[in-house]
């Protein structure tokens, strides 16, 4: 598929904005900040058409554009060390701009700042002005792939500040790691104990009506006991009251009046 004119201009201000990013920049330089921030916008808008490149392609363009938004965002920070440690982290992109680069050239300019922050580190390790490197030595700094013997040594010690922050990373996430099991374990222990007090509860709910409907039953039958009572009682109340009619009747009709 043939490139759009959109695809076209944001690879040309691309290719610009990395050869910008490989110059020596004053700190008032305001032009590669702006070229980043139209090249965001154009890469926004070519996601937005129809007849967008490859996702492979538009992860590339991504990635270039955030390494230099990393970048400015690095040269931004006060110290040396925080300098180098966050281009540690800056991902360059894997395959060239333009047809004449043999290397990308955004990994050439990583490895240069990666370059310049680890000889200004040494400098003020070494209470040296960093300003004084000539223009022959930047120039071969800027042609090295890799860093150079001279400043193995920062590198080395920039390695072992990078593990140490490294370490404590690990050992943070462990304690992370150590209290989310100690809260699992607590929430599971607790889920039992709720579990146990709902079974009990159960149980004694159950229980509740069961000894409810033994009351119920016993009431009946003492309802019915009693009402068999009141009946004896009854009839014996009125065969006593008609014994002693009887009794009375008898007694007058054996004795009768005195004249």
């Amino acid at each position: 598929m043939a490139a759009t004119r959109l695809e076209l201009n944001l690879m040309r201000l691309l290719s610009r904005c990395e050869a910008l990013a490989a110059e020596r920049r004053d700190p008032e330089e305001w032009r590669l900040e702006k070229y980043v921030a139209a090249l965001e916008d154009m890469l926004r808008e070519l996601k937005l058409q129809s007849c967008k490149p490859a996702p492979e392609l538009l992860n590339e363009y991504s990635r270039k554009v955030d390494f230099l938004k990393g970048l400015l965002e690095a040269e931004k920070l006060s110290s040396s060390t925080e300098k180098a440690l966050a281009n540690q982290f800056l991902a360059p992109g894997r395959t060239p701009t333009t047809t004449k680069e043999r290397t990308p050239a955004t990994k050439t300019v990583h490895l240069q700042t990666k370059a310049r922050c680890t000889g200004k580190m040494r400098s003020e390790l070494l209470g040296t002005d960093p300003s004084a490197m000539d223009d022959s030595e930047e120039l071969n700094i800027r042609k090295r792939k890799g860093l150079a013997a001279d400043e193995k040594q920062s590198a080395v010690e920039l390695d072992a500040m990078l593990q140490h922050h490294q370490d404590v990373q690990e050992k943070l996430a462990e304690e992370m790691l150590s209290l989310a099991r100690s809260l699992k374990n607590n929430t599971l222990a607790a889920q039992n104990v709720i579990k146990q007090d709902n079974q009990t509860l159960s149980y004694s709910l159950r229980m509740a009506d069961q000894n409810f409907e033994k009351l119920k039953d016993e009431s009946d039958r003492l309802e019915q006991h009693a009402k068999k009572s009141v009946n004896w009682l009854l009839w014996i109340m009125l065969i006593v009251v008609c014994f002693i009619f009887i009794s009375m009747i008898l007694f007058i009709r054996i004795f009768p009046k005195l004249k």
